[in-house]
């Protein structure tokens, strides 16, 4: 595992941004899209900025994407717990507020998807091999 930048997960990071900027907008009146889809895009976006500046294997970084979404929502149930409130409105939209179940169930969703699109990738792209 080393830092390095990789410009086709940033470009991808960059895509999926305003994917997720689409959805906290134009998402609004569809709480299925804006709520689950949303938070499913979430771990894939995670899994891309860990991607774009770190050199590691698909699975940790994927794992790292998982646990980010995992603590953002014991985040949120701790904030409610002890009666915590974020002041930016912006953060509160980005990170939420209302820990939820079905969050736990999007995360982990989005980390299968982040695995079934890395492997579909390996088999798509030919591995170079030496002759």
């Amino acid at each position: 595992m080393t830092l390095s930048f990789d410009p086709r997960a940033f470009a991808a990071l960059l895509a999926v941004t305003a994917l997720e900027a689409l959805i906290a907008t134009l998402g609004a009146p569809y709480p299925l899209l804006r709520g689950f889809v949303g938070d499913v895009v979430a771990v894939g976006w995670a899994y891309l900025a860990y991607r774009s500046v770190i050199r590691a294997d698909v699975l940790p970084l994927a794992v790292a994407a998982l646990l980010t979404g995992y603590a953002v929502e014991l985040g949120q149930y701790l904030a409610r717990h002890f009666g915590w409130r974020l002041e930016q409105p912006l953060l509160r939209i980005v990170l939420g507020s209302v820990p939820d179940w079905w969050d736990m169930l999007a995360y982990t969703l989005g980390f299968g998807l982040v695995l079934a699109l890395a492997a579909w990738n390996r088999r798509r792209r030919p591995v170079a091999r030496a002759a």
